[in-house]
């Protein structure tokens, strides 16, 4: 049996940019990414702080240092330039694997630089 786990998180960030005519995704500062341990292409799941919608895409790399976010195609209808949000990445484990894993966790400021990092269970 395996279980989701959280696996990183990327929180407090700033959408800067929504982009409806593309193919869908969210643009996210490589830096972040790398910070967070994303990777291009991952699943998540983006949790809006201002409409409270949560919803599920994959990650696109954007120019490291730039603080960009840019949720794009269909996301860009459920998000507007200066929402907070929150990204979450999830892994498959084992229970008793779990019990042992800390999710990674990033805060950033209002610009998309990073605050703080840490693990918490």
């Amino acid at each position: 049996m395996f279980i989701h786990f959280c696996k990183s998180k990327i929180g407090h960030a700033t959408v800067t940019e929504a982009e409806l005519h593309y193919e869908g995704s969210i643009t996210i500062d490589e830096k972040l990414l790398e910070a967070s341990g994303i990777l291009p292409g991952e699943k998540v799941e983006v949790l809006n702080m201002h409409n409270g919608t949560r919803f599920e895409t994959y990650t696109i790399s954007g120019k490291a240092g730039s603080g960009h976010i840019c949720l794009n195609g269909p996301a860009a209808r459920l998000g507007i330039v200066g929402d907070q949000i929150i990204i979450l990445s999830y892994v498959l484990v084992e229970p008793g694997e779990a019990k042992t894993m800390k999710t990674k966790v990033i805060y950033v400021d209002e610009n998309n630089r990073i605050k703080t990092t840490s693990r918490k269970v």
